[in-house]
């Protein structure tokens, strides 16, 4: 691996804008380890991802945990490599309120090009909120 950093990792320091999704849905890394194939992350569930019922809508929820696997992977990539999400399965099992919530992920298995992953978001009281599973292709990225 070359000395240059990762995207990932220059966001994480600041040296490079969050992509604008993850802005939207308040990504706030809270632990990453380069290598180690884990992320933790914390969301703002706004008001403004909610439904007539008052939860927050399953696509936000399902954004969020994509914003959480994806990322677990990142910390295992090469500077030049990109993971996109070729499937992602998202388990509800309760209402997601709005305010903080917390994405927990982790590589399951990194293959050559195909990597699978998992986890899950949970209120800031620590109640599970959806489960994924997912399975990312591993990419160089054109220079």
């Amino acid at each position: 691996m070359s000395e240059q950093k990762h995207p990932f990792w220059k966001a994480i320091s600041g040296e490079l804008p969050v992509p604008p999704a993850a802005k939207l849905l308040g990504w706030k890394p809270l632990e990453a380890v380069p290598g180690s194939g884990r992320f933790r992350v914390q969301f703002d569930g706004s008001e403004q991802f909610t439904n007539p019922q008052g939860n927050i809508q399953g696509g936000f929820v399902a954004a969020m945990l994509d914003d959480t696997l994806g990322p677990a992977l990142a910390t295992m990539l090469a500077p030049d490599e990109f993971c996109p999400t070729i499937e992602l399965k998202v388990n509800f099992l309760r209402p997601a309120r709005p305010g903080v919530l917390i994405g927990e992920g982790r590589v399951v298995h990194r293959g050559g090009s195909i990597a699978f992953l998992e986890g899950k978001l949970s209120s800031s009281s620590g109640e599970v909120v959806a489960t994924a599973t997912s399975t990312a292709r591993i990419v160089r990225m054109q220079q």
